[in-house]
Parts: structure tokens; sequence; C-alpha cells
């Protein structure tokens, strides 16, 4: 019987022999067909939920992006809200993370290739860190929505009873720290934008969720800048870098618009200001109208989109580390350098060139998904759709307000780039992780370049 046992099973792995990048694709696509499924029953949905709102509210909280076609609060009932929360957990922390986690749990030990593709996708440097990195991911991820939700119910109980509040402060928290940007009010924050203690929170939750695990990690093990790796100090100078950049130049380019932050006080101003500086990231929450913001501050927030969180974190984007290391190596060519230098430490000609087609590859998708756009909404602004465009690839969620007015074949495409941008990173690391090196050496020439 123990030799029948050992048979089918060796049957059933040697028949399951998919690349990592389809096997990540499925994974994902079987959480957004099952969550579709869910969201249709008759007791997750007040029954004026399409086929095709079910379709794009699962893809957007698996992709943890927040863009949406209904309301939440009023579309849904206390399940299907439980299913989309559900959703954004296990988008957040990843169908790989999850997969390695379910091994673990039957076995010790995992195999050779799988450890070498987790290695690659976690970014550790040692085989034996991959399971205990893992481990560490779903404990901060718990241990963070714990705190947020603690917060947030102390603070809905003024306004809410306690099992209301409990769940909201619940939702938000998996929402803010898994970056989904996903809300129950329709008009996402907005309601609380004069609201230090709600706001401040959601914003450190999804903050603290875009640092990235391997930095949290280093911070809990270190508990010194000085004994920090290189890595975590790049990765922390560079986000407090882009988010007082970004904090005083929204604040600067929306202190006089009447419709964001000119009617507010000079507290609420620089907590709303805060709050869109940091936001962008990959969270979707707005606790200011964005349809209404300049193209100024439009063109502002569409970059902090691109740039996106840290590595192995909740958010989306290209990622802090990609976007620094090219501002890095251009520095280093314009100062002709022979190497580019991080706190002592030199980048290696790999990770430029890994950076480089990350911004390259993440580029070309969101200038398919615009054009397309561009070709089936022509009475659309060509901000609104570009915004649109970008916040999907990225996997961001904020909008201009078009998202509900979009033709099904627009959404199509929108769902396509949250997929492509949740898991196009991910395929990259497979691809960049088994290199194929040929002994055939080629002549050097000269190309013209600039």
């Amino acid at each position: 019987m123990k030799l029948y046992k050992k048979e089918l099973i060796n049957r059933t792995h040697n028949s399951i022999n998919l690349s990592p990048p389809s096997l990540l694709a499925l994974g994902f696509l079987s959480f957004i067909i099952l969550g579709t499924v869910l969201l249709k029953l008759p007791f997750a949905n007040y029954g004026h939920l399409s086929w095709m709102d079910a379709l794009f509210t699962a893809t957007s909280a698996v992709t943890i992006t927040g863009l949406s076609v209904v309301n939440l609060g009023d579309s849904l009932t206390v399940f299907g809200k439980v299913v989309v929360m559900a959703l954004i957990q296990c988008g957040g922390l990843g169908f790989m993370t999850f997969a390695i986690l379910a091994a673990l749990s039957l076995s010790p030990k995992i195999g050779l290739k799988q450890q070498m593709m987790a290695q690659e996708i976690i970014g550790q440097t040692s085989l034996s860190r991959v399971s205990f990195t893992i481990k560490g991911v779903l404990f901060y991820s718990l241990f963070f929505e714990a705190i947020g939700t603690t917060i947030l119910t102390i603070a809905w109980m003024q306004e809410y009873t306690f099992p209301k509040a409990f769940f909201y402060a619940a939702f938000y928290s998996v929402s803010a720290f898994n970056n989904g940007g996903f809300s129950l009010f329709p008009n996402s924050l907005m309601s609380f934008s004069g609201h230090y203690f709600i706001t401040f929170t959601i914003s450190m939750l999804y903050i603290i969720g875009g640092i990235g695990f391997i930095v949290l990690m280093d911070i809990k093990r270190n508990r010194s800048w000085k004994k920090l790796s290189a890595n975590s100090k790049l990765i922390l100078s560079t986000i407090a870098g882009l988010n007082l950049f970004a904090f005083i130049v929204i604040w600067a380019l929306e202190a006089a618009n009447p419709h964001t932050l000119a009617s507010m006080s000079i507290g609420d101003q620089a907590l709303n200001a805060w709050f869109h500086a940091t936001v962008p990231r990959s969270s979707g929450f707005n606790s200011i109208d964005v349809g209404q913001m300049s193209d100024a501050t439009s063109l502002v927030t569409m970059l902090l989109m691109f740039i996106g969180g840290g590595s192995l974190s909740t958010a989306g984007g290209i990622k802090v580390g990609t976007f620094i290391i090219v501002v890095l190596s251009v520095i280093t060519f314009l100062r002709r350098s022979d190497e580019i230098r991080v706190f002592n430490h030199s980048v290696s000609e790999k990770t430029t060139f890994k950076a480089l087609a990350v911004i390259s590859i993440t580029s070309m998708l969101i200038f398919i998904g615009f054009f397309s756009l561009l070709l089936l909404e022509p009475k659309h602004r060509f901000l609104d759709l570009m915004f649109e465009a970008v916040s999907a690839a990225c996997t961001v969620g904020l909008s201009r307000g078009i998202t509900g007015d979009l033709q099904p074949a627009s959404l199509v495409i929108l769902m396509l780039l949250m997929f492509a941008g949740r898991l196009g990173p991910l395929t990259l690391a497979y691809l960049i992780a088994t290199p194929r090196k040929s002994r055939l050496k080629h002549p050097q020439t000269d190309i013209q370049i600039g």
C-alpha cells in the first residue's frame, strides 16, 4: 500500500511539470476565478453585480490594485466583503509564498528547484534562509494587520457599534497593509480627511507594507543604522527622500486648489498632502478628489505610482531599488566612474541590467495598455486614460474617476494590465535566475548612443 501511494505521488509530481512562470500565472488565475465565482453567489451580493463586475473586482483584489467599477459597501454583503478581503490577503502575500508555506507544512524540506526559484523571488542569497524569510512574511503581515485593526477599531467605535467598527478596522488594515486600496465607503477616505488618527494609521500601514519584508527583518535583527545592510539603507533613505519630495511638491501644487486642499486648515492640508504623497506608491486610497487634482500633481502622482515600493513588499511599480539603481548608474556615467557605489559597496552589472529590464518591460506594458485605451475610449481625456493605465500596470488603484464609465473591452485591458503588472516582476526574476551562457564569443562593436 505504501509503495502504491509513493508511486501515485511520483506520477502526480511528474505529470505536473509546469515552468515557474506558468505555475505563478495559474496560481493567481485560480484565485481570480475562485473569487469571481464566490462574489457571484446569491448571498455575496445584493443582486446587481454582473459577471464582468465580479471578474474585475476579483482581479483587482488578487493583484492588490484597488480599481473598482462598483461601490463595495453598497454592492456586496458581509460575506462578499470577506471574500474581497481574503483575495487581497492572498494577492498581497503572493501565491508562491502560500505554495511554499503549504509545502513546508507537509514536508520540512522543499526541492532544490523550488528553493532556487524562491531564492530569486524573495532576494535571498542563502538557500537556508528561504523558509525562514517566507515564514517571516506571514508573521509580519499578521502582526501589523493586528495592530492596525486594534487602533482603527478604537477610532471607529466613536461612530459605529463594536462589531461594525471591528469589521471596518479589519478590512482596512488588510487592504492598507497589502496596499490593496479597496474601500467600503463610496468616496474612499474623503470623509475622514480631517480625522488624523484614522488617516495617519492607514498611511503607516501601507508605508510599512511597501518597505519590503527583507528590510523589516534586517531592522529587527540589527536595530542600528550602522549595522543595516547596504540594501536596507538604500531602500529606507530613498523611500524617505521620495516621501519628503512628494509631500512638499504636492502641498505646494494643491494648496491653492479650491477643489482639494485650499479650503482646509494648515494642519489638514499637511495631513492630506502627506497622505497623497505616500499613497501613490501602491495603495489606492484617496482622502481628496483625485479627479480634481491639477495636471502637474497628476503627473507627479504617475511618477510615484511608476516607482512603487520596496522589493518583496505588498507594493507594486518597478520598485524603489530598481529606480535608484538606474538613477545611480546615470550619475556614475556622468561622473565617468568605473562602478556604481552604494554605502561603500559596488553594484554588479547584472543588477543594473536587471533594473533596466524591469523599467523597459513595465514602460512597454503601460504604453501598450494606454494606446489600447486611447483607441477604445476616444471620449475620455488623454491624461485620465494615461493615469488609469499607469495605475493598473503598477497595481496602485488610484483613478481620476473614469473606471466605472469604461466599456467592457477597456475593462479587459485594465485587467490584463493588472495581471501582467502583478505577475511581471516574478516572471522576470525566474528568467534571470536561470541564465543561459554560450561558449561562442562575438567581436565587440561600437553603437552610436545619444
